[in-house]
Parts: C-alpha cells; structure tokens; sequence
C-alpha cells in the first residue's frame, strides 16, 4: 500500500513539472507585444525570441534522453528544474533582445531535459499497465489545463505588471520542485554498458536543429530556394543520416534502431507525427479565420476554443478506460476517425458566424485527437523496453515536435498557394501585399477606402474561406491515413508481464523501479494541441 502511495505522489511532483513546461510554451504569446514595445527587437530578433524556445527542445531531447538513461533520469530532471528557474531569471529581467533569446535557448535546453525524464521515469514508476494508462490520462488532463491556463495567466501578468513577470512565475515553482523532486522521486537508470556517444548526440542535436528550422522557414513563406531555409534543411538531413549509419554500427549506441522493427512501436511513433501534421497547422489557420473572418477579439476567439481544450480533458481521464474497452488499434484509429469526420464539419463554415457548428466540432475534434495521441503515446511507451525509456522518450517528443512543425509547413503552404483575392482597381503593389495575406488585404482595403475597399475586404474573406476548405479536406485525408496506419497496432491491450528484449537493468536501477516517478509530458498531446504554436 505504502508503495501505490508514493508511486501516485510522485505522479503528482510529475504533473506540477508538465504544468510548468506547458504554461512556459504559451504564456509568452500574449507578451510579445509588450516586450516588443519595450526592447524593440528587430524581426529577427523578435522570429528568434519566439521560435529559440520550441526549436531549441526539440533538437536536444534525444541528447537529454539517453543522457538520463546514462547518468539518471531524476538527476537530468533537476539539472532542468535548476536551468529552467535560472533561465526564467534571466528571462524575465532581460534588458536587451540578444539577451532574451539566449535566455529562451537555455529555457530550450532546461525543457529538453524536463521532458524526455518525465516520461521515461513514468515508464518505471508503473510497471503495471493499467495503472500507467491511468497516470497517462491524469497528465493528460493536467496538460489541458496547461494549456488553457497559460494565455490566461500570461494575460493577466501583462495587464497588471510588465512583460518579464511571465517567466518570473517559473522561479518559486522551481524553487519549490528543486527540494521536492530530490527527495520524492527515485532515481532509475538503463543500461550503461559502453561510453556516451558524444559525437553522436551533437549530430544528432545539431540535425534535428537544422531540419525543424528549415521546416520552420517553409512554414513562414521561404520558398524553396531559399537559402535560409534550404542550407539548415540540408546540413541537417546529412547530419541526421551520417547520426543513423553510426548508431546501426555502434556496439552499444544512443537511440537503438531495433526499436523500430517493433511494429506496435514503429505505429505509434508513426500515428503520432500524423496526427499533429494534419492538426496543428489547421490550429493556427483557424485561429485566424475567427479573427479576420469573423471578426472575433482574441480574448473571444479563446473562449470558442475553450470547448477543445475540455473536450482534450475529458479525452485523457477518460483514455485509460476506453484503451482497455477498444484497445490501441481500435482507440487510435477511431480517435483519427472521429477527429477527420470534425475537420470536415468545419468545411461548411463561411463568412459568417455559426457557433454551434464551430462548438460541436472543436468538441470532437478535441476528445478525438487527444484519444488519438493518448493511445499512440501509451502504446509506445508500453512497446520500448524498460532500459531505452529515455531514448523512447525523446523519440516520442521529437515526433511531435517535428509532426507539428511539418505540419504547419505543408497546411501553410496549402493554405497559402490557394489564397488568391481577386479584386480589380488595384496597382501592382497593392496587388502584391493584398496577396500576401488576409491582415494585409485588409490595411489595403483600409487604406484606399470607398467601394473599392469593401470590395477587395469581401474578395479576401472570400478567397481565405476558399482556402481554408481546402486546407481542411487537406488534413482529412491526413488523418484517414493515420487511421489506415493505426491497424498495425495491437488489437487488446495486453497488461500481463512481457520480457524486455533489451538487456536488464542494473541492479541499482532495479531495485528503486517501482518508487520512481511518473513522468508524462509526452502524453501531454492535449497541451501541444493547445499551445500549437510552439
């Protein structure tokens, strides 16, 4: 009794660290313009300040992931509870633009380390997989409120101080979990046999850095011979290449490959790059469309949003029941199913407002992609051996975070490619900048006024809906694929004991297993569907 005790309070030091990671993924949005008018940041400074967070994670959680399996997974955690509070300071008090970006780099690098020991530590602390399907859907649910919670608390931090008091609420969190997590969470290890690959985790970190950024570019409007997108996109893949060839020749190397030959594993991996490929870009271009279409204020288009974010809730208390009702094949392909008979529901908006509508489709469209990416994140989770739960993790988390970047490129493009106002009485410049974008369209429109303005205005939300149609049927067949793909996945959920095909763990790392802590971020789709952004 004793023992199920410490494993949920651990869960509960766990979910604290998830909440702090997912409140920092959105709380900066509503401060931009705050700080911009305070730093004057340059474009680019002001492009580095928002991506160096997301970028600089995503490159470095396969680094910090088997780093854990190595050293400890509880001692990576709190070397990424002390960065992240230190970062946050720096962060919050930053007098100059180049200092906050470097200050966003190490909050990176501290969440790099958070994220991967969270989950692989969940995997030890519940051998059992009824009980780990349970944890999973509370971090689930604790990711959603993350998620909604942090433009709002962002919001009011800005209203009522100044723009740097939205790092400084990472600090006595931190303060709080550093003593905590030292004396609550066990510490766990894989297996150690041979040396860390050095060379092979700066490969591939710098790899994944050059691809999310070039993914990054694409996503902004670089075309496709664009240098700042092209180079980083291919120093990267030859990076990342040169980092696979090494690890299938290593003895013992960082991320094993054999993990993939697992159908179950490979799927999940698979499911979960989908998922966010179809959905996270439709986020932003909806966001949009309640803005500029609607015309809806941001504090309003929140609100529209909230369902999704309840409806993700509701998905992830509720996903350990359902995984053992329907099982993985059954949970995950039905939640792609659910999820694209949404998408489409959205095609019948217009121009004008029909709340009901957009309602009844974020709810299903929020408790079909959490279900999707709950069972995908747990079935993978179940598949990796107890010993490469770090590397698992990282992959897990890196898959997101490049299904989301991807994501936002191609819906980008779509989107992009099709918006096309046609509006007469214009000169070429006008013509150009209306073409741009829909907010430029109307400053167009704004600006030579009269008939021809509200023509081009009505052309532009005409065009944009046409647009987003498309981008729509677009992420549908997205995720019928991701359904397809989900059959190759268990078809019950097997919860007896299963031997681990990797060789066992040390005998330091054994005995603590079952008191380890819950670590779950990962399963945090809910959170990474409402921060999208990131």
């Amino acid at each position: 009794m004793r023992r199920q005790v410490s494993r949920w309070t651990v869960l509960v030091v766990l979910c604290v660290s998830l909440l702090i990671v997912a409140l920092d993924a959105t709380v900066l949005h509503v401060a931009v313009p705050a700080l911009t008018e305070d730093l004057r940041p340059g474009a680019q400074d002001l492009l580095w300040i928002v991506d160096a967070y997301p970028l600089v994670a995503a490159s470095l959680l396969i680094l910090f992931g088997t780093l854990g399996d190595r050293i400890g997974r509880r001692r990576v955690l709190l070397m990424g509870y002390g960065l992240f509070g230190a970062a946050s300071a720096l962060a919050a008090f930053a007098p100059d633009p180049r200092v906050l970006i470097a200050a966003r780099v190490l909050l990176g690098a501290g969440g790099a380390m958070i994220m991967p020991a969270t989950l692989s530590i969940l995997r030890q602390v519940f051998p059992d997989r009824r009980e780990r399907a349970m944890a999973i859907g509370i971090w689930s649910a604790v990711a959603a409120v993350g998620a909604a919670v942090g433009p709002v608390l962002g919001g009011f931090l800005v209203e009522h101080f100044w723009w740097g008091s939205v790092f400084l609420v990472n600090i006595p969190l931190m303060a709080v979990m550093l003593p905590l997590g030292r004396i609550l969470l066990p510490e766990s290890r894989g297996t150690a046999d041979g040396p860390w690959d050095v060379p092979g985790a700066l490969a591939g970190a710098f790899g994944l850095f050059g691809c999310i950024l070039a993914v990054k570019r694409f996503g902004g409007g670089a075309g496709p011979l664009d240098a700042t997108a092209t180079v980083p996109l291919l120093a990267g893949a030859a990076l990342l290449v040169w980092f696979v060839r090494r690890q299938r020749r290593r003895p013992h190397p960082l991320v094993d490959l054999r993990m993939f030959a697992n159908a179950a594993f490979s799927t999940s991996v698979g499911c979960i790059v989908i998922a966010m490929l179809a959905l996270v870009g439709l986020e932003l271009i909806a966001v949009q469309y309640l803005q500029l279409v609607l015309g809806l204020s941001p504090f309003q288009t929140g609100l529209r949003l909230l369902p999704l974010t309840f409806a993700a809730m509701a998905a992830g208390l509720a996903g350990a029941r359902l995984l053992r009702r329907f099982g993985p094949r059954r949970m995950v392909s039905g939640g792609f199913v659910l999820t694209a008979l949404a998408v489409l529901s959205l095609t019948a908006m217009g121009q004008r407002d029909r709340p009901g509508l957009l309602t009844t489709a974020f709810v299903l469209l929020g408790f079909g992609l959490e279900t999707t990416l709950f069972g995908a994140y747990e079935s993978m989770l179940n598949e990796a051996p107890a010993q490469r739960a770090g590397s698992a993790a990282a992959i897990g988390e890196t898959s997101y975070q490049l299904g989301a970047g991807v994501g936002i490129a191609l819906l980008g493009s779509v989107m992009n490619h099709t918006y096309a106002p046609r509006a007469t009485g214009l000169d070429g410049a006008d013509r150009a900048a209306a073409g741009r974008s829909l907010g430029e369209a109307y400053t167009v429109a704004d600006r030579i006024g009269g008939p021809p303005g509200a023509a081009l205005r009505h052309a532009a939300r005409q065009s944009f809906v046409s647009g987003l149609h498309l981008t729509l049927l677009v992420s549908a067949v997205l995720l019928a694929c991701g359904a397809v793909a989900a059959l190759r996945l268990p078809r019950v959920m097997e919860c007896a004991p299963r031997a681990e095909t990797a060789a066992p763990a040390p005998a330091k790392a054994a005995a603590p297993a079952a008191l380890t802590r819950p670590a779950r971020r990962a399963a945090a789709p809910a959170v990474r569907s409402g921060r999208a952004g990131d």
